[in-house]
């Protein structure tokens, strides 16, 4: 089945444009000292709740090795924290810390008053309602096509 224009160009519209958001958004974090990789495992123990070091760096699909080193340095810096696992006393468990968790909270806010204020400045209603249809419209596309 072809590929109409009008799907290979939105597809398009659509990188180019969630790209430079991102790269927006992620200016504008308080990740300065963070690397990528500790972000993210940050963003996911906020997202999935406390993890192994094994399955956090399958979920990063890292090696167990560099889990550990990202880790180290976010233990270090006091934005994460391990205990025993509840069910296997034997394993240790991560979690983020009261400051990881504020870290994360305050990085999403700035993030989201910043687009926010954005849409309202450069946009109508009108234009942010469609902007509203047009993301469902995606996600539902995105969903149905897993």
């Amino acid at each position: 089945m072809e590929i109409s224009a009008s799907a290979v160009r939105a597809a398009s519209e659509v990188r180019v444009v969630f790209g430079r958001v991102k790269r927006r958004l992620k200016a504008l974090a308080d990740t300065d000292d963070l690397t990528p990789s500790q972000s993210s495992v940050l963003s996911r123990l906020d997202k999935d709740g406390p993890a192994s070091a094994s399955e956090l760096a399958t979920a990063e699909r890292i090696r167990p090795q560099s889990m550990a080193a990202i880790l180290a340095a976010l233990r270090q810096a006091d934005l994460i924290q391990r205990h025993p696992d509840p069910q296997d006393g034997r394993r240790q468990v991560v979690s983020l810390t009261s400051a990881g968790r504020h870290r994360l909270q305050g990085d999403r806010k700035v993030r989201q008053e910043w687009l926010a204020q954005a849409l309202q400045d450069h946009c109508t209603e009108a234009e942010r309602q469609k902007i509203i249809t047009a993301l469902a419209l995606l996600d539902r596309a995105i969903e149905a096509a897993r």
